[in-house]
């Protein structure tokens, strides 16, 4: 067995990364970030940021650094994927920006891991391990032991789980299984050029095309050289294993949507496909010097665009509960007294937001909610900011425990 480092975070992605920086910047602990890929490489699509998360990159000393390779979409926009109706629209520019203090932006994801591994890699407390898929951990007191899949074993006085929907660090605390949604989705990005050769896009704007059981969401990235396209789709051939959510059927939902839509699924990748997974809440995920971080601890659905946000938000909380507690278990303690009911509510909220995008007039229990859901939109003005407090205003309106 080896010690390598105070604490162990177990997981290289945005929220691991996040963490890593926040215990260095608040404490004088050493951290030893252990990743399962091979080496870090350009990964994934694009991301949204909303102001909660901005708050803590802020924080951590990189916002300027996303800012240079992201855009700042001036709308959100809800449409139907039919008609091109638009449903619904928030407006982003400066009643935005003084409600919520900071901006909504959209990037890359390797763009954000990026900015976030090399401040880590300026920071000599702050070490890497890569080809490490963590199997087991355990412990005794005072110390804790990760197991790889190599058989090897290295300890620390603390670990952090953040290894994603996955987790083999969260069976310490649950033996829950992985729940399907039964919607699959196909991302990419493309270089702008080759979108717009067909015509124009809206660089200015987050789109979503929302539908029964469907939608499409495009926004442009890295500073508008590319374009960034989602396609989510619920399957009418579900099977727990073997062949669903295919290409074709892809085509086959999306028959009768806009042009514009139809000319935006001839640029969508099908080598790979994502079934959309997710877990139910948790009440505990802190054992002893043991805790969960990020979608190791509250995976949930895409739909509010805040997986990425919570992992941020959880990396600055638990960084603060570090610098004020004596002890890891008093500080692993305070981080989940905050964070588990806060991430169960953003976990259920998406979960229901999912619902109400998608319903489905020919549905007889959709039908209402349908009614209802246009009833809102209709009602909704562009600056009816108020609707998006409980999210992106977690930082302006929580009271923190720091002590003086």
């Amino acid at each position: 067995m080896t010690n390598i480092s105070d604490v162990i975070v177990v997981g290289g992605g945005i929220g691991g990364l996040a963490t890593a920086l926040s215990i260095v910047q608040r404490t004088d602990k050493t951290v030893a970030v252990l990743e399962q890929a091979p080496a870090f490489g350009e990964i994934g699509a694009g991301i949204q940021l909303a102001p909660n998360a901005l708050h803590v990159l802020d924080q951590l000393g990189v916002k300027e650094e996303i800012l240079n390779v992201a855009v700042v979409p001036k709308r959100l926009v809800l449409k139907d994927i039919y008609t091109a109706k638009e449903l619904a629209v928030l407006d982003l520019t400066d009643g935005f920006q003084e409600r919520f203090k900071q901006p909504y932006v959209v990037l890359h994801r390797s763009d954000l891991h990026r900015v976030l591994y090399e401040a880590c890699l300026k920071n000599n407390r702050i070490s890497f391990k890569n080809d490490e898929q963590i199997q087991t951990v355990s412990q005794t007191p005072g110390q804790v032991t990760i197991t790889n899949q190599r058989g090897e074993s290295y300890t620390a006085e603390a670990a952090i789980g953040a290894d994603g929907i996955k987790s083999n660090v969260r069976k310490l605390f649950s033996q829950d299984e992985m729940i399907c949604s039964e919607y699959v989705a196909y991302r990419g990005t493309l270089p702008i050029e080759e979108i717009t050769a067909e015509g124009d896009i809206a660089m200015d704007d987050v789109i979503m095309w929302i539908g029964p059981n469907l939608h499409l969401v495009q926004y442009p990235v890295r500073r508008g050289e590319l374009y960034n396209q989602v396609v989510v789709f619920k399957t009418y051939d579900y099977k727990p294993e073997g062949d669903w959510g295919t290409p074709e059927e892809m085509q086959q939902r999306f028959e009768g949507a806009h042009p514009d839509v139809e000319r935006a699924l001839k640029y969508i990748s099908t080598q790979f496909r994502w079934p959309m997974f997710h877990r139910l809440p948790i009440e505990n995920w802190t054992d002893e010097n043991v805790t969960l971080l990020g979608d190791a601890a509250h995976p949930m659905l895409q739909y509010l665009a805040q997986g990425g946000a919570q992992a941020l938000e959880d990396a600055y909380v638990l960084g603060e509960a570090l610098e004020n507690e004596a002890t890891y278990n008093e500080a692993f303690l305070r981080y989940q007294k905050e964070r588990q009911p806060r991430s169960a509510m953003v976990q259920n909220s998406a979960r229901r937001w999912g619902e109400i995008i998608h319903a489905d007039t020919a549905d007889d229990l959709d039908r209402a909610l349908v009614l209802l859901r246009d009833h809102l939109f209709g009602s909704h003005k562009e600056t009816n900011y108020e609707v998006a407090d409980f999210l992106y205003n977690y930082f302006n309106t929580r009271k923190s425990e720091v002590k003086s």
